[in-house]
């Protein structure tokens, strides 16, 4: 639908209320489309038959009046930026300027129509008219062009600006969104929407132009009528034959084959051979299947049976659009393709008649239809040029709208009021951790991820969490740092409910490393800094963070260190290369399946091996936190040793015991060794409960599932 949506100007409304629904027989007509594809269309309503309504398309401007009050905030954010009405100024003095040329240019043709009637009448021609007339046409030809050159020349740095004012909040909108928040669909919608990823052009700028640009469209409208209507005045039936030029134009525009796409629809298989095929080409065009393909043999069956498919469907193994276009051109012209034809011959016909009647005339009625048809032509294709204006208008209102109710989005997890911590200094000893009774849920899931859990952590105690994956441990982390909030129960810390807390106190009290640990399209320094990015200058403490997370070795080994990029975010593009070329700017070339057409990307990640990775997230971590530093009381470690090997494992764990101090420090694991021994207090869970708690000893001696799996794995080193 998308596809349709986009392929051409004056596509589907997507600002559009309400809800599509193809099975909605009363509202929806369905269509089959040779043997594969099947339409589904909105049925239009009774005024959609009207000539041309589908371009007018009224729905669009009912939305405009709850609109206003978002572009007059627009306006007034545009005029706080530098120099901007300055701009905006000349931009609109010179499509004011723009707007008037085509009537200009109209008006000199009718006083060469002026000089052609006396010189049929008189026999003679006023040369200095003449060359007045032209030279000024020839200054108008001029002046259009300097005219469009200056209007880029003043859109560009305009766009620019505006479209850098809006990036700062489309940024901080991005930025600021908690993890519930950001996750809902809904919200993901709504964001690509106010701020869609793909577009050169702001919808504020595209709003601007339209505006102008509609403007301009009916100013140059009005005068072309005005000076039009002069010109017929002394033009034997000139009226007559602009009428039927004008309709003849108008008919043109309003051809079938654009009505599919000025209406919503959607198109749909479920033709199991077509799907079959479709999945077939895929598979031996990407290359993440060829070692496989290749490996197993299976390209003899993958070709029988995408023969066979394209045998069953025929002409129909096409994609929709190739598809619906042959059906369409089965279909029966329509009336109005049937009543184009004769009105496109009539200005002709009048004209012929006009000649033959007074054959004296035959120049200047020549000359008369040629400008008159033309002018007609440009005026109906100018008239719906105005219709699409406005109703783009209308649908960029509406994204504004969009656009600011983004910017004003609310975050699902509430912030407290109470600061955290009192006293800075108290963090030195650590923060308490206490769970009563609770019970969470991840949205749009119906099985608990925790269920009615609850214990206490002392401060400065060493926790260590255990269980299977899937079992909560890393949900347990992830509630401490209130990147969600419990269903049911209650979460303390230092006594106090974590929900009363300013959550910037709370979270900057913790240092965190989840499983799912992040890297940035950053230089590695700048992945390291950001744990702590007050101190992103300094180069000593980043590389002290890179020593304690065991990632300094590897990183000096790289030829640029610490500014190399892990995933670098600016692209190379390049085209047309010989094919010997196999590395470029120090990457390596991949020229793709089309070559030599646009820009293509190298490869431009760092390949570094998964424990490397994780020790660059460990960097960040101890970045973050350090003994000298009192700002965090509470080191939350998820599977901090997954990846890494168990000399690098050992080694990490004496580590953090040394920066570790007197703070709490939360680890979740499924490995059992010396961290569990030295561990103050076990929480062992299976299926989103505690089902045992205690010291490493206490649990032996209680001969529980934590007893059965630590001598399981003590066995396997016997």
């Amino acid at each position: 639908m998308a596809r349709g949506a986009h392929r051409r100007k004056g596509g589907i409304n997507t600002n559009r209320k309400g809800k599509f629904d193809p099975k909605d027989e009363n509202q929806v007509k369905h269509t089959k489309i040779g043997k594969v594809w099947e339409l589904y269309e909105e049925r239009q309503p009774e005024l959609a038959k009207i000539p041309f309504s589908a371009r007018l398309n009224f729905e669009r401007y009912l939305g405009l009046y709850d609109s206003l009050p978002f572009v007059w905030r627009m306006l007034k954010d545009i005029g706080s930026i530098r120099a901007c009405w300055l701009y905006l100024g000349l931009y609109l003095a010179v499509q004011l300027a723009l707007s008037l040329i085509p009537a200009v240019q109209l008006w000199y043709s009718g006083q060469l129509l002026t000089i052609v009637g006396t010189a049929i009448e008189q026999r003679t021609v006023d040369r200095q008219l003449l060359f007045r007339v032209a030279s000024s046409r020839v200054a108008c030809s001029i002046a259009d062009l300097i005219l469009q050159h200056l209007s880029k020349r003043i859109s560009r740095p305009l766009n620019a600006r505006i479209k850098q004012y809006y990036t700062v909040h489309m940024f901080n909108v991005m930025a600021r969104l908690d993890v519930p928040t950001y996750d809902d669909p809904l919200v993901q919608r709504q964001l690509e929407q106010a701020f869609p990823s793909n577009s050169r052009q702001t919808v504020i700028w595209r709003t601007v132009v339209g505006v102008i640009n509609m403007g301009s469209t009916a100013i140059m409208l009005l005068s072309q009528l005005s000076v039009l209507s002069t010109v017929l005045k002394n033009q034997q039936d000139g009226t007559l034959i602009a009428l039927l030029s004008f309709s003849h134009s108008i008919l043109s525009s309003n051809s079938d084959t654009q009505s599919l796409f000025t209406r919503v629809w959607a198109a749909t298989t479920h033709n199991a051979d077509f799907i079959k095929l479709s999945g077939l080409r895929k598979a031996v065009a990407e290359p993440a299947h060829r070692k496989e393909i290749v490996a197993g043999n299976m390209w003899e069956y993958m070709h029988s049976e995408y023969r066979r498919c394209i045998n069953i469907l025929g002409d129909d193994a096409a994609e929709f659009f190739d598809v619906y276009e042959l059906f369409n051109q089965k279909r029966f012209p329509s009336f109005a393709s049937i009543i184009r034809r004769p009105l496109q011959e009539l200005p002709q016909i009048v004209f012929t008649l006009r000649a033959v009647q007074y054959p004296a005339t035959i120049p200047l009625s020549l000359a008369s239809l040629n400008l008159i048809t033309s002018t007609a032509n440009s005026f109906s294709h100018t008239l719906l040029r105005l219709f699409e204006q406005t109703g783009s208008i209308s649908d960029n209102f509406a994204t504004i709208q969009k656009m600011y109710e983004a910017i004003n989005l609310s975050n699902r997890i509430p912030d407290g009021m109470v600061p955290y911590p009192e006293n800075q200094r108290s963090l030195q000893m650590g923060m308490s951790i206490e769970f009563r009774n609770v019970s969470f849920k991840y949205p749009e899931s119906k099985s608990y991820a925790l269920r009615n859990v609850s214990f206490k952590i002392v401060k400065g105690q060493l926790c260590v969490i255990l269980g299977q994956n899937g079992s909560g441990k890393s949900t347990v982390l992830k509630l401490i740092a209130r990147l969600y909030d419990p269903l049911e129960g209650q979460i303390l810390v230092d006594d106090q409910d974590i929900k009363t807390f300013k959550l910037a106190d709370l979270r900057r009290a913790m240092a965190i490393l989840f499983q799912e640990y992040t890297h940035f399209p950053l230089s590695i320094r700048e992945n390291i800094a950001l744990g702590d990015p007050g101190h992103s200058d300094d180069m000593d403490r980043i590389t002290q963070a890179a020593t304690l997370g065991g990632a300094s070795e590897f990183i000096e080994r790289l030829e640029e260190g610490y500014d190399t990029y892990l995933d670098r975010p600016v692209r190379d593009y390049y085209s047309g290369l010989p094919e010997g070329t196999m590395d470029l700017f120090g990457r390596a070339v991949s020229f793709g399946k089309i070559r030599g057409m646009g820009g293509m990307k190298s490869n431009e990640s760092t390949t570094l091996s998964g424990g490397q990775m994780q020790r660059i997230a460990l960097s960040r971590t101890f970045m973050r936190s350090s003994v000298s530093e009192p700002s965090v009381g509470l080191l939350l470690f998820d599977e901090p040793s997954a990846s890494l090997d168990p000399t690098a494992e050992h080694d990490l764990f004496e580590r953090l015991r040394l920066l570790r101090g007197q703070k709490t420090m939360i680890f979740s694991s499924h490995r059992f060794g010396n961290l569990t021994r030295n561990a103050d207090m076990i929480l062992y869970m299976h299926d989103s409960v505690i089902v045992e708690e205690g010291s490493h000893d206490a649990l032996l001696k209680a001969g529980g599932e934590y007893a059965r799996i630590w001598n399981l794995q003590a066995q396997a080193f016997l």
